[in-house]
Parts: structure tokens; sequence; C-alpha cells
């Protein structure tokens, strides 16, 4: 039995998902702590602000590795067990991966905090340079859509698997690969506000390179599966180095799925905001039990999860 967590990225955020994790003893302050070091309101936005507000790339980012630390923190609690024994492996899509590296202890959660600030902010300044979006194309031939997505000037900016490349580039371009359509595709706008993972991103990367520059962070207690190849990682500079080039990189998220299987997971659990990787997991991941922790009302059924399949708590009484 080998148990996954997964960590998910921009996009997986809605309207007021964090209201009920506030509620748990303690994590209204752990977000106001997180607030003091990014710098955006995590409590307000994660309550009440509405659509539009949390799709901002300066405030979605903090506010996902504020909730992915925030689940984390009640899971480990409601499951009784030290960081190192909650699962096997670690991984998260883009920013998501920050998230990982903090629950591995690569990263404290302030460095993580003011890590992901500062590249919020170059991202969403970045987008600001030239008018550039995100399409994701469902289907079709993988071969024929990365051949369709390179003819039009775009990056594959997400290969995730489960059928589904994400194509990044200038407005133009993904217009007109709207209009020439891969066979046996579909092609679904993404609400993002920039061509994130590719060059479009390059003026983001030196101040995060700079603040990177200032860590000294620290082997990971949990191996992190990396975006960029699906390799394991536990070496803490070779993750926050990763992490820096990841702005301008494509996640590999197929890479990812291929590795959780090479390394015979069984369950996989997501992190709040959740839903999104359970959904390629259950395509891309067959016969793996997932679990989508969305609320607190599913914290069992994940503290169940961890003493059943990861190999440091395998076998103990729920």
């Amino acid at each position: 039995m080998v148990l996954a967590i997964v960590c998910p990225g921009q996009g997986s955020q809605t309207p007021g998902f964090l209201t009920p994790w506030l509620e748990l003893p303690g994590l209204r302050e752990n977000a106001e702590e997180f607030s003091d070091a990014t710098g955006i309101d995590v409590v307000e936005h994660g309550t009440e602000s509405d659509e539009e507000t949390i799709k901002d790339t300066a405030v979605a980012q903090p506010l996902i590795v504020a909730a992915g630390l925030l689940t984390y923190a009640a899971l480990a609690e409601a499951a009784s067990v030290a960081d190192a024994g909650s699962a096997d492996l670690l991984a998260g899509h883009s920013v998501g991966e920050i998230t990982a590296a903090a629950i591995a202890g690569a990263l404290s959660d302030e460095e993580a905090a003011r890590f992901v600030a500062i590249r919020a902010k170059g991202m969403a300044s970045a987008s600001a340079i030239t008018p550039t979006g995100m399409s994701a194309v469902l289907g079709g031939d993988p071969d024929e859509v990365l051949a369709a997505v390179e003819t039009h000037g775009l990056t594959p900016a997400n290969n995730n698997g489960a059928g589904q490349i994400v194509a990044a580039g200038t407005r133009e371009q993904l217009a007109a690969l709207a209009e020439a359509v891969p066979a046996k595709a579909r092609i679904i706008s993404l609400k993002v506000a920039g061509a994130f993972h590719t060059q479009h991103m390059a003026p983001a990367v030196d101040a995060l390179a700079a603040y990177a520059d200032l860590l000294t962070p620290s082997a990971p207690r949990i191996p992190i599966l990396s975006n960029a190849d699906g390799g394991s990682l536990t070496d803490g500079q070779e993750i926050l180095s990763r992490l820096v080039s990841q702005v301008t990189n494509p996640v590999r998220w197929d890479l990812c799925m291929q590795s959780m299987l090479d390394a015979g997971v069984t369950g996989l659990i997501e992190l709040a905001p959740a839903g999104t990787l359970v959904g390629l997991a259950k395509r891309g991941m067959k016969g793996v039990e997932t679990l989508a922790v969305k609320s607190p009302d599913d914290l069992d059924a994940a503290a169940a999860m961890i003493r059943n399949h990861s190999t440091t708590t395998e076998g103990t009484a729920e």
C-alpha cells in the first residue's frame, strides 16, 4: 500500500470554499498568519470575495497555497500522524508544488507564503505585458493535439494526462487554435489571466530567484514528484531550484501520475480546493482509490486512507 497526497493549482478555487475550514480550532489564526506573510487577506478572499476577485493571479496563488496548508494541518491532526508519516509521496500541480514543498518541510510555511506572494505578483505583472491566456484541449490524438498547438506558436504549458493538454500563448494564437480544432478534440478557454509556464512569464523569474537565493531549504521529509519530469526529489536545494524554473517551464502532470503508478500508489488524497487532480487520477490512474478533501466532512475518510495506505501507518487500527 502506497499513499500520495497531491496539492491543486490555480483555477481550483471557488468563492467561499474556505468558510467551513476556518470554523476548525486554530485554522482562522493560521490563515491570518498566512495573510500577514503574503500581504493578501486569506480569510476575506477565502470566505467572502467573488469569483472575479479570486481569479486574480496575485490573489489566487497565495489563497490556494494557504488552503492546502490549512487543509493538511487539519488532516494531520485528524489522522494523529506526524508529518513524515502522512504519505509516501507528495506532488503539487503548478503553484501546488509550493504547498507540497512546505508540507514536506523543504520550506517553512512562512517561506512558502513569501515565495508564493512574490511568484503571484510577478506572474500577474508579466501577464499584463501582453494579452495572453490558456485553453484546455480535451480528447483527440495526443500527437495530433501537440502538433496543432505548436503549429499555432502555442506552448503545451500543461500536459495533464488523461486526454488533457493545456495550450498557452497570445489571445490571437489561442483564437486560431479554436478555429482549427484537432480531430475528436474540444477546446475550453480557461479562466486564467496569462500564459503560465511559458516564456511569457520570464519577467517574473528574477525577483523569485533573488528571494530563493536568501533561503536555505531543508531535505524533504517526504519525497516530492517534480512537475518538470515526474522525478522524485529528495534534495531541498533541487526542489527550490525547480520551483523557480517551473514558472516558465511546462507542467508534466502526466509524468507525475505515471511516477505514482510506477511507485505502486494505491491511494491518492487531494487537498482543498480539491477535485481537479482527483478527476485526472480517476481517468489516468485506474484502480487507485481517490479522495478529494473538499470540506472538513471529508477528514475522517481521509484519515482512514492515511492509516490504510501510507506505508508508515499501514496496518494500524482505525
